[in-house]
């Protein structure tokens, strides 16, 4: 997956596993491409103070595999499970899935749950925005020329609770979701603390849904919560396309149908 835009000439890549897909030509366009993904100091997971910091070649069987991370992360882990098959998963990063942009790149909801950051460099300066606001459309980033993503940033506040990831597509495996959603919920004395839920393939970004998170604070953590959901209130955060794998009534429907799925099973686990 390429990790940023042309830099001098020269595409930065990290897997490639999208890079090549994107031209129907029998070879990439001329140019040169250079793969970073040997680069250890970009790659692995740390915990820091205060923070949890994923370099961004970082593959996604690395990210799968990683016992170190807490039940927050585990919506992390199971996107990393949908991310294509296993060669796929091994040669695949998540820098290259966020650079790469696509609104149904199965990475960005469970990381918009931990409130993660990117960290971008280049030869003159370093800087830090949210998720939310690097992803700013289809194949859009806030990548400046002769940029590179660098780290990939989650505030210790965000890595509590425990998180869930559901997907829907056409088949259950190596498939676009048609929608997808991820859920994070802390609870607190049978209340729920704090909730941090996220739709993909819905908009052109993958989005929050404060509203929803909002209504959910201080309800029990029982199952029946989930039920209560509204539709509309989900409906009123997305922006759906229709295309060849659904309409656009059809994804709202299936993103309110996954969301009460995701905050009942969270809530139906043994720590809820």
């Amino acid at each position: 997956m390429a990790l940023d835009a042309v830099t001098c000439g020269t595409v930065v890549a990290a897997g490639c596993t999208d890079l090549f897909a994107s031209t129907t030509r029998p070879a990439l366009p001329g140019g040169r491409v250079l793969d970073i993904t040997a680069i250890e100091g970009l790659r692995g997971i740390r915990r820091t103070r205060g923070s949890w910091r994923i370099g961004p070649t970082t593959s996604w069987s690395a990210i799968r595999s990683a016992e170190c991370l807490p039940p927050a992360f585990d919506a992390l882990r199971q996107a990393a499970r949908e991310v294509g098959a296993v060669q796929i998963q091994n040669s695949g990063t998540v820098g290259g899935n966020l650079c790469n942009a696509s609104p149904a790149a199965d990475g960005v909801p469970p990381l918009l749950l931990l409130d993660a950051e990117v960290e971008l460099s280049s030869r003159t300066r370093e800087r830090r925005m949210p998720l939310s606001d690097f992803i700013r459309g289809p194949r859009r980033t806030a990548l400046e020329p002769n940029e590179l993503l660098v780290g990939i940033v989650i505030p210790e506040s965000a890595a509590r609770g425990r998180s869930v990831f559901v997907k829907l597509g056409a088949r259950t495996h190596l498939v676009i979701s048609i929608a997808m959603v991820a859920a994070r919920l802390e609870v607190s004395d049978g209340i729920i603390t704090r909730a941090a839920l996220s739709v993909g393939s819905c908009s052109a970004v993958a989005v929050r849904l404060p509203t929803v998170e909002d209504e959910l604070l201080g309800r029990p953590a029982s199952p029946g919560t989930a039920e209560e959901i509204s539709e509309q209130a989900i409906a009123g955060e997305l922006s759906p396309i229709s295309d060849v794998r659904a309409d656009a009534g059809y994804r709202c429907a299936a993103a309110a149908i996954m969301v009460r799925r995701a905050v009942r099973t969270l809530l139906d686990g043994p720590d809820a």
